[in-house]
């Protein structure tokens, strides 16, 4: 399922336009975006928790030249599942 799809769908399923579901989607997304940004994470009870992970800086290999370069350190969004999300994909 798309952005398009869900807006459909929430569309319907809300009554609410389109146009107002878009600019409410657009306004969730943005708010975990800023969020996560500080450091901060964000946490829906029953669907998940967003947050960000930290990966260290570490040594690798260029698989094409065969020499060594440094990696550096990097923050990369992370997803965690709530206790209903599992659940309820585990029946599936």
């Amino acid at each position: 399922m798309n952005k398009t799809e869900i807006i459909s769908c929430l569309s319907e399923e809300t009554t609410f336009s389109k146009k107002d579901v878009t600019r409410v989607l657009e306004s969730f997304t943005r708010i975990i975006e800023r969020t996560l940004k500080k450091g901060e994470k964000v946490s829906l009870t029953g669907f998940g928790t967003f947050s960000i992970s930290r990966r260290p800086a570490r040594k690798g290999i260029n698989p094409a030249t065969k020499q060594r370069i440094d990696i550096p350190a990097i923050s990369v969004p992370k997803f965690k599942a709530g206790k209903n999300l599992r659940e309820l994909v585990r029946s599936v």
